[in-house]
């Protein structure tokens, strides 16, 4: 089966690239939430469940034409069970898609890092903002963070914006990372705007690239609909900088 053409691309319809990212399965990093980073578990075996699952239902919708992964673990392995049950021969690995580096806050539990650095985790669903917290970190140099936001942002849209060249009238899979995802997600936010997403294991995130204009569209963010009834829904943890 070739691949199918993305959605809005008929006669008279400006073409368009959809790009489906998808956030790893869980690992027992996220289970016992410790801050991951560019540290690499791979998947427990809940994390290959819950990719068995999305892989499942990707495979139901139009063949994408590629997959592309981050080079981690996590991500890769999730990549490679949604690449076979949806008959793409091969992942495509980059750098540019790994989770944002955190520095010295790299495997430690999720709320002592915070209590480190809160700083480093504004804007994920879980963070809670303190008194005397930067409200415009996003591209400071902060302690223990190798990655502002700011950088984190440049790598991953300006290779997702990549991809969606290459691939106009088309859908890929992307897989990623809690914090790379946010970081998308927000790319097709209004200037100044602070909105809040959950991006949970395995969650679809569904963006649209104008192939005439490179506008992007958030479609649908955070869908685990897949999970629901198998188990996993409850136990799947929320996107954050340190897919913890």
């Amino acid at each position: 089966m070739s691949p199918t053409p993305a959605q809005g691309a008929g006669a008279g319809e400006e073409l368009s690239t959809e790009v489906v990212v998808v956030r790893h399965g869980e690992t027992a990093w996220n289970a016992s939430r410790i801050v991951q980073g560019q540290m690499d578990p791979e998947l427990n075996e809940a994390g290959r469940q819950q990719a068995v699952v999305v892989a499942r239902r990707l495979s139901r919708e139009a063949k994408p034409a590629a997959v592309y992964s981050s080079d981690l673990k996590r991500a890769a392995e999730t990549a490679e069970i949604i690449a076979k049950a949806c008959g793409v021969s091969n992942v495509v690995l980059n750098e540019a898609l790994r989770e944002r580096h955190m520095g010295y806050l790299q495997g430690l539990k999720w709320d002592d890092a915070v209590a480190k650095s809160p700083d480093s985790f504004r804007g994920f669903d879980i963070f809670k903002i303190t008194e005397g917290s930067d409200p415009d970190s996003r591209n400071q140099e902060l302690p223990g963070v190798v990655e502002s936001l700011n950088q984190l942002n440049e790598r991953c849209v300006s290779y997702l914006n990549k991809i969606a060249q290459e691939h106009i009238g088309e859908r890929v899979v992307v897989v990623s990372h809690g914090a790379t995802i946010l970081e998308l997600c927000r790319h097709t936010d209004p200037p100044d705007s602070s909105i809040r997403r959950h991006i949970p294991n395995t969650s679809l995130n569904v963006f649209r690239v104008s192939g005439v204009t490179g506008q992007w569209s958030l479609e649908r963010c955070g869908d685990v609909s897949h999970l629901k009834g198998n188990g996993f829904l409850e136990n799947s943890f929320g996107g954050d900088g340190a897919s913890a």
